[in-house]
């Protein structure tokens, strides 16, 4: 067994976390564990299993070659769980992560907002949303409280704030 540690960020070995899952002599005990075997799915180039991984209507619209060259092409940093939800009684999850890597010298980052359904047993990707960055604000903001910018002396919710 090897002592390797699994690229999903769990501490754990390889061995004994992501890998059975990808050679599926085990299923994915949740949503997230599903999300993480995915991610070093890339981490390690384990194409088809990117794409075994989802819902049979989704298949037809996997871009095997195109997966593969992401996962190649780019040096893969972490993944970061954001947030984690399961709903047993309609089996049915949500888990919103962050995976960093790197490509062509740039750090990047895709923030995703990913579905799933249990179906026989077995936790599949049903949608993936990408999270857009929050605006950068370059003005100034003025809290009601503050001194008016206008210079009256009066605060802000008193002046042009009114």
């Amino acid at each position: 067994m090897s002592d390797e540690i699994c690229p999903c960020g769990s501490g754990k070995s390889y061995a004994t976390c992501c890998e059975p899952i990808i050679k599926k002599t085990a299923l994915a005990s949740s949503p997230e564990m599903l999300m993480r075997s995915r991610y070093t799915a890339y981490v390690k180039k384990e194409i088809l299993w990117l794409r075994d991984s989802l819902e049979e209507k989704q298949r037809k619209d996997f871009d095997e070659k195109g997966a593969k060259q992401w996962s190649e092409r780019s040096q893969w940093i972490g993944l970061e769980i954001i947030k984690s939800k399961t709903d047993e009684e309609h089996n049915t999850g949500l888990v919103e992560f962050s995976a960093k890597f790197k490509q062509d010298g740039v750090v990047r980052e895709h923030h995703e907002i990913s579905e799933f359904v249990r179906k026989n047993n077995e936790w599949l990707l049903t949608e993936g949303s990408m999270v857009k960055p929050e605006p950068v604000r370059k003005e100034q903001t003025v809290g009601r409280n503050d001194p008016c910018p206008c210079g009256s002396g009066k605060k802000y919710k008193k002046c042009c704030g009114a």
